[in-house]
């Protein structure tokens, strides 16, 4: 017998949390009770397309829900975000999960008092092309990351490096689970009042080193990742879901040569995955794939990018 669906509501409608409504309707192991949004219009419009309740007050969905995503602006997510845990709704939490350490500790403390779980979207995790890369590496030595986008007045409540490159610095962490040993960074601030572009070199006590570069002043949108371990060159584009490897074959029979293939990258859609993640941990009461510790040392080394950057010399 099929398992019941799980009554989910997303808090914060608008271009991200819209995708989260349209996912979660698609969805046969979700039923969509709910959205929230403080514009009512905008929360009846997304509500009228999913054919779902439209609220204005998180707490309207107190009692209703099981689980819920939280897409609202970053400074908004404890305010949001705490009275639900302490109800004992589950939350999927866009990234960054807060501004603060002090705040991601004040989340932790309430999902420890109910037993909620939090899971936070940094969904590059399941961008196919980036498990296809993952799936490859073995010790990496050195990675090169350039996540360049094109303005959106969205995500101005925060600066380039808690917006873009805090994916990256989640997926190195993600493979090296070795202390940072050394930040060094570089930012500046071009269209908004904020760092818009910035470039960090992160360095691992396991010897292995990152040059890290985001912007979101960039004419056209870019996303890839360069990993080089023993033997092999891994180049991946996780916007156009391509992961080529280069390889040195040295035999006895013939003069060392590098060969070449493309990794086979499998189909789907980042947040859908992500979502589906998050429902499986919900339903099996497992630890979600990126929980709220695994978010706060992302936050944390990003903090530790943004200090470099304030200080004007490499914060070690």
């Amino acid at each position: 017998m099929a398992a019941e669906p799980i009554d989910v509501a997303v808090v914060g409608v608008g271009h991200l949390g819209r995708h989260h409504a349209r996912l979660y309707a698609a969805n046969p192991t979700a039923r969509l009770v709910a959205v929230v949004d403080r514009d009512p219009a905008r929360a009846w419009e997304i509500a009228a397309d999913f054919g779902c309740e439209a609220f204005d007050d998180p707490a309207r969905i107190i009692g209703r829900v099981r689980a819920a995503s939280v897409a609202v602006p970053t400074a908004q997510h404890v305010p949001v975000a705490e009275p639900l845990l302490r109800a004992g709704i589950d939350l999927l939490i866009e990234k960054p999960v807060t501004r603060s350490l002090a705040e991601a500790d004040a989340l932790a403390d309430a999902a420890r008092a109910s037993g909620a779980l939090v899971m936070v979207g940094h969904s590059e995790r399941f961008n196919p092309a980036v498990a296809a890369l993952l799936a490859a590496l073995d010790s990496p030595r050195f990675f090169e990351v350039h996540r360049l986008a094109a303005f959106s007045a969205r995500s101005t409540d925060i600066d380039v490096v808690l917006d873009l490159m805090i994916h990256d610095l989640d997926l190195l962490l993600h493979v090296d689970r070795t202390e940072v040993i050394g930040v060094d960074a570089v930012g500046v601030a071009a269209l908004t009042d904020k760092v818009d572009i910035a470039n960090a070199r992160v360095r691992l006590a396991s010897g292995c080193v990152a040059n890290l570069t985001a912007s979101r002043v960039s004419a056209e949108p870019l996303r890839r990742v360069r990993a080089f371990q023993s033997k092999t060159y891994l180049a991946c584009d996780t916007g156009k879901r391509t992961v080529d490897r280069y390889r040195l074959v040295v035999d006895g029979s013939a003069e060392p040569r590098i060969v070449h293939d493309r990794l086979a990258v499998v189909e789907g859609e980042p947040l859908a995955l992500e979502i589906a993640s998050f429902l499986g941990s919900v339903r099996e009461r497992t630890t979600p794939a990126v929980d709220l510790a695994a978010a706060r040392r992302a936050l944390e080394l990003a903090h530790r990018v943004c200090d470099s950057i304030a200080l004007g010399v490499g914060a070690r």
